[in-house]
């Protein structure tokens, strides 16, 4: 699995969020692809973020246990 890199994702959704208040009209299929883009992003970006929380715990752990 590919891990997501964050920064970028932000970027991206940046950009869709840009896109949206430059238009005049939004077409309305390029609006929903701008959406299913910005949700994909979001959902693999929550996905990097437990994932990142779970090794900042184990490493947590690793500290924790190395004092003892």
């Amino acid at each position: 699995m590919e891990k997501i890199n964050l920064s970028e994702s932000l970027k991206k959704l940046e950009k869709i969020v840009d896109w949206f208040e430059t238009q005049e009209e939004i077409d309305i299929e390029k609006g929903l692809e701008k959406v299913k883009e910005g949700v994909k992003l979001i959902k693999s970006s929550k996905e990097r973020l437990k994932n990142v929380e779970n090794e900042f715990e184990e490493v947590k752990k690793e500290i924790d246990s190395a004092q003892e």
